[in-house]
């Protein structure tokens, strides 16, 4: 019993010592989200800002901002606190809490303590429910935009202050899981794309759109610059009303601005997540889109 103990304690040391490495992020935190983040306390049930929240998105973690559910796993579980029954990759992990009988789960980069998981409940097909304080959290939403050529519309949105993340990829193609080189070469009706995760409290989807409007051409109707081709195309995957309708509003303020836009609106599709040497290409490779650029057109 006393090896069993000192195990637990070990982990929940390693735990501690994995999040001081965040003392910047930490010192933005309140005393309340301290107090469950960092001393593994407990918010009161059906008081979380987020566990109402039906939002298409993802869930990070508020101290290092590592995704770690997304909205598609989200549940009503009646207990109280949000629910998932998946994470993203293998961002949570799992440890023998220090009352010996549950499973504490905290953010598998930082260590930050997000809750409890439980099996065997039956909610779900998967009869998991990961049990997570809202305070341990902030609520990213995705946005989808097509400007040619994947890397350069990359580079612009990911400087953006209040974007967590741009990854490349294809959408709205028939077949699944397509690579590159059949998107090129084999007519998939895929486009390159890219998917924005993004706190709307620091940049709004208007803004998102405004700034993609203007790092690439909207108007050319073949491809972007010397790109040419299908998988080119200038678009926007839209996931509600409220998004087509801020993309309408733009496009009409461009039009009269004397643009003659050729940018597709379009209904939301897959995200496939494109071959990992698309993605941060400039980044890596230390230089800047060829075919992208800044133009103010608003």
């Amino acid at each position: 019993m006393q090896k069993i103990l000192f195990l637990i304690l070990m982990v929940i040391n390693m735990d501690a010592i994995e999040l001081k490495k965040y003392e910047k992020e930490l010192n933005l935190l309140s005393e309340g989200e301290r107090r469950v983040i960092v001393n593994k306390g407990t918010e009161a049930p059906f008081s979380g800002k987020l566990l109402e929240n039906k939002e298409s998105g993802v869930y990070v973690c508020k101290v290092c901002k590592t995704p770690l559910f997304s909205s598609s796993a989200k549940f009503n579980s009646g207990t109280g606190w949000p629910s998932f029954d998946d994470m993203i990759d293998k961002n949570v992990k799992e440890l023998p809490d220090a009352d010996g009988r549950r499973s504490e789960i905290v953010c598998a980069t930082c260590g930050a303590h997000l809750g409890h998981v439980f099996y065997g409940e039956g909610f779900t097909n998967k009869s998991t429910r990961h049990c997570v304080n809202s305070i341990s959290l902030d609520f990213y939403k995705k946005a989808y935009f097509a400007g040619g050529c994947f890397w350069g519309v990359e580079y612009y949105l990911e400087q953006l202050d209040g974007v967590l993340e741009v990854t490349s990829g294809y959408m709205g193609g028939e077949s699944k899981n397509p690579t590159y080189q059949e998107v090129c070469y084999n007519n998939t009706g895929h486009i390159e794309a890219v998917e924005v995760l993004y706190d709307s409290s620091k940049i709004s989807y208007e803004e998102l759109a405004k700034v993609f409007f203007e790092i690439h051409d909207p108007t050319q109707t073949d491809g972007q610059g010397p790109d040419i081709g299908s998988q080119y195309l200038s678009a926007i995957f839209t996931s509600d009303v409220k998004e087509r309708e801020v993309i309408k509003a733009l496009i009409e303020k461009l039009e009269a601005n004397g643009y003659k836009v050729a940018t597709k609106v379009l209904d939301d599709a897959v995200f496939y997540k494109a071959e990992n040497y698309h993605q941060n290409y400039y980044k890596n490779k230390g230089t800047k889109p060829y075919c992208h650029g800044y133009t103010k057109r608003f």
